[in-house]
């Protein structure tokens, strides 16, 4: 009865190698360390690509991440420059660039009618006369 159950193969640890032996604490720190650059990298690189107004950020597979370098601030050391290269390079990845003037946003307060107390008399005299106008 035993032996109609399938043999079951004992499996490797998830942090130890080919040959079983487990990966030593700084292996492990070391490819966690490189894991976090590599995803600060993108994403810093995203940010550059959306302030330089790139349309398709797909196109970021296009750079080699391999020649870029973080800062003490966990920047991107030259990205200004790296998307200016990439625009000036692949243009169609970019948006074009607005000659018109950005729009305001519109006050989040309505507009505020003086009071009749507010007024001089002369705006009084013209309010009343405007509003008593097309009264009959």
């Amino acid at each position: 009865m035993d032996n109609d159950l399938p043999e079951v193969q004992p499996t490797s640890e998830p942090g130890g190698d080919l040959d079983g032996q487990p990966e030593t604490e700084s292996d492990e720190i070391a490819k966690l360390r490189s894991e976090f650059q590599s995803r600060l990298v993108v994403a810093n690189l995203r940010t550059e690509a959306v302030r330089a107004g790139m349309v398709d950020l797909d196109g970021l597979r296009l750079i080699d991440l391999s020649t870029i370098r973080l800062g003490i601030d966990d920047k991107v050391i030259g990205g200004r420059k790296l998307m200016d290269d990439l625009r000036r390079t692949k243009p169609w990845l970019f948006a074009a660039k607005s000659s018109s003037s950005a729009a305001v946003a519109p006050s989040s307060q309505p507009v505020r009618q003086k009071t009749a107390l507010e007024m001089t008399d002369e705006e009084y005299a013209s309010a009343r006369t405007a509003v008593t106008k097309y009264q009959v």
